[in-house]
């Protein structure tokens, strides 16, 4: 091998990396560009529902409401936490006045609005409106986006506190104090649609439920939510399985069956044990290849939109553990790799831009994180790109979360499988700023 080919690439896991003369990184994804993404005309609702998200301080509140605390006690309760009362409420009242804002603009538009909390948004609110509003974080934007199952339906989120919140998924934050430009570009036609492509999940095998534990509204405890699993189970048994059968342990028909879930992921799916200490034991197979067995921290399915949240970090690498390889690299080749801080910083950018896909690319990326690897256990694939993936669960107390806020019980003997469709892309709007 010449000098040049040697100094030119040096891998990085299952990456090549391109080091010298200029050239720069290929990721291994390519842009899936949606022809009808530009809107031939312009876009006015007739009925906007807008969810809002439950600010810290709402949150609090809820907390100790049974306890009988006064607004005081709150007071001394949070500052003994080391938590500011002052600075939750003013953070509150910044959002209340925010989403009074988008209201405000919406009704004087002729609009009919409807404004519903987390706790209230479900089914019926979809139904309901011709588009929903996102009135919080990316937090917020996920669980107004995994209830909304039809690609016809836009979805817009608004940051509400743009100084304490990311809001990838939401509008450019210039938007949110001035959201009567937003409704001016939509009825214009100065947008364009983004199709968010989303990921979907079947459910069968042994013992299955189908009935998730919504980990939105709720700071559970491991066993707090372990139990509220074993009490959905309980509930799901009792109403699907004849009295005879839940006595003998026969299995009703319809627990073996592969059933969708009536959920849609915008970024990931997690899978793994409840307890994080525990590792994680698992079959998989990728696009119908063979089962392998695993043994990891977990695993971990997304989607281009969700490549820049959790995925992102799992994969991501640090200047440090670039420099140690280049190092090695050097001290193996004799080769003369520069070792200076902007050169490693580079090249870590590089990969780690790698990693991100077009939230339209309708590919899954899956993660196996920290796999353990000996003579029983495989991984043959640390990551990857999939049409598919299937997963057999041989956890004791595990769970398969959608998007950080939805969580399904998955114990030994029930099947995942991940893929996606064309019928469950989001349909999103894209504002320059």
């Amino acid at each position: 091998m010449t000098r040049r080919c040697v100094v030119n690439l040096v891998c990085l896991g299952n990456r090549v990396v391109t080091l010298m003369y200029g050239n720069s990184l290929r990721p291994l994804h390519t842009s899936v560009c949606n022809p009808s993404s530009q809107p031939k005309c312009g876009f006015k609702p007739e009925k906007v529902a807008v969810v809002t998200k439950t600010t810290r301080y709402e949150f609090e509140q809820q907390r100790y409401r049974y306890a009988g605390l006064s607004e005081e006690d709150l007071k001394q309760l949070l500052r003994m936490k080391g938590s500011s009362y002052s600075g939750l409420l003013e953070r509150h009242n910044i959002h209340t006045n925010n989403v009074e804002h988008i209201v405000k603009s919406l009704r004087k538009e002729g609009i009919e609005v409807r404004v519903v909390k987390r706790g209230e948004y479900d089914k019926e609110v979809v139904r309901w409106a011709d588009a929903i509003i996102s009135a919080g974080g990316d937090g917020t934007m996920l669980l107004v986006a995994s209830k909304v199952l039809s690609k016809d339906k836009p979805v817009v989120g608004v940051n509400t506190d743009p100084e304490r919140s990311e809001g990838h998924l939401c509008l450019p934050v210039r938007y949110t104090r001035a959201f009567p430009e937003v409704l001016e570009k939509l009825c214009r036609g100065e947008f364009r649609w983004l199709w968010r492509q989303r990921i979907r999940l079947h459910l069968e095998g042994t013992g299955i439920n189908p009935t998730p534990v919504d980990l939105h509204e709720q700071q559970l405890s491991l066993e707090q939510h372990s139990q509220a699993h074993r009490i959905t189970t309980m509930d799901s048994q009792r109403s699907t399985t004849p009295p005879a059968a839940m006595w003998t342990g026969t299995l009703h028909e319809s627990f073996s069956k592969p059933s969708l879930l009536p959920i849609r992921s915008l970024n990931e799916i997690f899978i793994g044990e409840s307890l994080s200490s525990r590792a994680s034991y698992y079959e998989i197979s990728v696009d119908d290849g063979p089962w392998e067995k695993q043994k990891s921290s977990g695993l971990s399915i997304c989607t281009g939109t969700g490549s820049k949240a959790w995925s992102y970090n799992i994969n991501k690498l640090a200047e440090q553990s670039v420099e140690e390889v280049l190092k090695i690299g050097k001290s193996q080749t004799g080769l003369e790799i520069p070792l200076n801080h902007e050169f490693i910083a580079k090249v870590t950018e590089e990969y780690n831009e790698s990693l991100v896909f077009s939230p339209e690319d309708r590919r899954l990326f899956f993660s196996v994180r920290e796999p353990i690897v000996n003579r029983v256990f495989s991984s043959s694939r640390q990551r990857g790109f999939a049409s598919k993936v299937c997963v057999r669960s041989r956890c004791w107390d595990a769970c398969m979360v959608v998007d950080g806020g939805t969580s399904f019980e998955f114990n030994d003997g029930a099947i995942a499988t991940i893929s996606m469709s064309e019928e469950d892309q989001l349909r999103t709007v894209v504002l320059e700023n």
